[in-house]
């Protein structure tokens, strides 16, 4: 009979080996469908870029100019419009256009997608469709969007009005250009650790429910003459029975994570499902790749048997524990902060890091089980303490098996609590305006036509605001010293910016710091400066917050004759007025609006990406670690089958026995967990400093970053509550049985 013919025989005639045989199969089924989605992720934002990098501002591909391009930034009901304005130079045929798009919008024409021409129609048109100036032509396919909901508006023009910012470009950005997001990359990479452990703990877990029955079995098959290579392919065949149809039910389960996964927003939108594809050749490989490495540890945990099969059927007692163990801790933790501070290591050598910081645990938690051990067994005296305690000190590797993928899930836990809350502390800034004011920048030249559009615009449709000039210049200080001053009448000062002010009589400089003495230049300080008219008044300002970020300002009057800002914003405040209505005068220029508002929806967006990546993680992590500590608790029982029998023939009640099982999963889990929860902590503390490095920010903890440790622990007792129902199992059946 060949290796396959016993395995299947085996599993015919063994309940608990088809049950190991059935969760080792869910197991490698949830490792593999896990690491195709996270591995698919990269490829997902490299289809993403390469859909909308025609959106994109870039340098000329081409020595030709065949168009003038213009990209800005809007925003309606706090969703994001990107704004394309061209021109063409050349005939608009012979313009390779990007795929998606149906035509080059002549002047007037516009062209805009699905999402957005539906908002057009349900909205007034002064509140968005008047944006646009034109007709609307034609609506953008799929092909040509980030994200299936995403708004853009492409819009046609003469070379001539052109917004002031456009660049000549000999054609669209090829999608070959384009590249997949960094930053979900890592997360990508941190999540393989983050999941795949607990996954492989988990089909650690399942294919140990019978390993004492194996271990007898092929060990007398060693003694009844088997060769290593025979025992070997036994092995290989029962696990590779259950890895080949987990992987094959993983590479079947992954199109239905990936469509889940396009519901998930990131960067502003959702997926299409074709984002997640891969290339063949690595969807085989990680499919391949998964059942290899799980045999690989089957046939690896066969050496005791294969050299000392009497050993394997008589038992055996484990060698202690060293204590040097505890020295990977420190090491890799040096290793960590090595790679955190310093400023020129790379993404891939700080994950490695992380990586080795983890992998300590499994080195250090058996060496903590044994201690925990120790412990109870020196000083305890009830008898579940006691029957708990030479567990752990008899088979500490084993004990600490269950609480692997919670030690791991406690870590992740308490490094993203430290670091969100740090995020979110640093939000804000942006402060040049108040919060109600909207804002575009202009060159000098155009500013006074812009303004009296606007203005024009406002007072068309009812609204009683109008738009400011706002330039900037450069104060110079004899011994160098430069302080950035905003150009704007000090009366309308306090009602456009983030400042207090005492207004002067007459036009007057007006500084955080006495400005006397200083001279005047350009926006960027780089012409030489030019004395203040004498006897002009300087007063002082103060910033309402810590967010605002205006020095100074100086009355258009005070300004020395010959002086000029390099550029000029155009700013309307909205208050009393709606301002979706100004948003749309201020638009139809083809410049970006800038708001505060919007500045912090864009740091929320974020934080809001991170914050819901995180929650999915720790949560699959915790679901997995618990599932892998409740199998490992039943696998426990079945191992010590004897042991127990003998224990309740000889009258010890299953209530002391659960008891005991309970305290082997919740004594080293305490332990671990909180050892876990404060590594996770620092190293939440070292990536927030290297992120933010160089600012004057500093870390947040709250009180939240217990809750991984209790939750921990709690998922670790529950898993054990198993145990009862596995002794009940134990005890129905006939000793004899073993």
């Amino acid at each position: 009979m060949n290796p396959v013919q016993l395995a299947f025989r085996v599993l015919r005639v063994d309940s608990r080996t088809r049950t190991s045989t059935i969760l080792t199969a869910l197991g490698v089924a949830v490792a593999t469908g896990l690491v195709l989605l996270l591995i698919s992720l990269p490829y997902a934002t490299q289809a993403r870029a390469e859909r909308s990098i025609w959106q994109e501002r870039s340098p000329s591909h081409g020595e030709t100019t065949t168009m003038l391009r213009s990209v800005s930034d809007d925003f309606t009901g706090g969703t994001e419009i990107t704004r394309l304005d061209l021109a063409s130079t050349v005939d608009a045929s012979t313009i390779a256009l990007p795929k998606g798009m149906p035509k080059f919008p002549a002047p007037g024409e516009v062209l805009v997608s699905p999402s957005l021409f539906e908002r057009m129609h349900a909205l007034p048109a002064d509140r968005l469709a008047d944006r646009f100036q034109g007709k609307v032509v034609g609506t953008l396919s799929e092909d040509a969007l980030k994200y299936p909901d995403q708004l853009v508006a492409v819009v046609g023009h003469t070379p001539e009005d052109m917004p002031y910012d456009a660049d000549e470009t000999s054609g669209f950005t090829p999608a070959n250009d384009a590249e997949a997001d960094p930053f979900l990359g890592i997360l990508a990479g941190v999540g393989v650790v983050v999941l795949l452990v607990p996954s492989l703990v988990l089909v650690a877990s399942s294919s140990r429910l019978t390993a004492a029955r194996r271990e007898r079995r092929l060990a007398a098959l060693r003694l009844a003459g088997a060769t290593p290579g025979q025992v070997t392919g036994i092995v290989a065949a029962e696990t590779g029975v259950a890895a080949v149809a987990g992987a094959l039910l993983g590479l079947a389960v992954k199109p239905l994570l990936a469509a889940l996964c396009t519901n998930v927003p990131w960067d502003g939108g959702t997926w299409l499902y074709s984002d997640f594809a891969m290339p063949v050749g690595v969807t085989v490989a990680l499919v391949v790749a998964m059942p290899v490495l799980v045999l690989l540890a089957a046939v690896l945990g066969l050496r005791r048997v294969v050299r000392n099969p009497v050993g394997a059927v008589s038992g055996h007692s484990p060698k202690p524990l060293k204590a040097w163990r505890l020295l990977a801790l420190p090491i890799t933790a040096g290793v960590f902060f090595v790679a955190v501070s310093s400023e020129h290591a790379s993404a891939g050598f700080v994950l490695l890091a992380l990586f080795l910081l983890v992998a300590s645990a499994i080195v250090v938690g058996p060496w903590v089980t044994f201690a925990v051990g120790r412990f109870f067994v020196g000083g305890w005296r009830k008898p579940s303490g006691l029957l708990a305690g030479r567990r752990l000190l008899d088979d500490p590797r084993g004990a600490y098996r269950a609480s692997a993928g919670v030690v791991l899930a406690v870590f992740v836990g308490s490094m993203a609590l430290t670091l969100m809350p740090s995020f979110e502390s640093t939000a804000g800034g942006g402060g040049t305006y108040r919060d109600s004011v909207l804002s575009v920048t202009s060159t000098p030249e155009r500013a006074g036509a812009t303004v009296d559009r606007i203005d024009a615009q406002l007072a068309k449709t009812g609204q009683h605001t109008q738009a400011t000039e706002v330039g900037q210049v450069m104060l110079s200080s004899v011994n160098g010293s430069k302080v950035s001053a905003l150009v704007v009448d000090c009366a309308k000062a306090e009602r456009l910016l983030r400042i207090s002010v005492s207004c002067k009589d007459k036009p007057a400089v007006y500084g955080e710091f006495d400005l006397d003495g200083y001279t005047v230049s350009d926006g960027y300080g780089s012409s030489a400066g030019v004395p203040l008219p004498a006897g002009t008044p300087t007063g002082t300002l103060t910033p309402n917050d810590s967010d605002a970020s205006v020095e100074a300002i100086i009355d258009p009057g005070a300004l020395p004759a010959g002086v000029q800002s390099e550029s000029v914003d155009i700013a309307v405040p909205t208050d009393g007025a709606d301002p979706e209505v100004v948003r749309t005068a201020l638009a139809a220029g083809g410049d970006s609006i800038y708001s505060r508002d919007e500045y912090l929806v864009s740091q929320q967006t974020e934080l809001a990406d991170l914050r819901r990546v995180t929650i999915i993680g720790v949560v699959a992590a915790a679901v997995l670690a618990g599932c892998s500590a409740a199998i490992a608790t039943a696998g426990s029982v079945m191992d010590r089958r004897r042991t127990f029998g003998a224990l309740m023939a000889a009258g010890t009640p299953v209530r002391v026995l659960s008891k005991a099982l309970r305290a082997e999963a919740a004594l080293p889990a305490l332990a671990a967990t909180i050892g876990a929860g404060a590594i996770g902590m620092g190293a939440g503390l070292g990536l927030f400093s290297m992120v933010e490095r160089g600012k004057d920010v500093s870390a947040v903890l709250t009180p939240w970053l217990l809750a991984p440790v209790v939750l921990g622990l709690g998922v670790a007792v529950l898993a054990a509550s198993v145990c009862t129902p596995a002794l009940k199992r134990v005890q129905a059946e006939p000793l004899a049985d073993e």
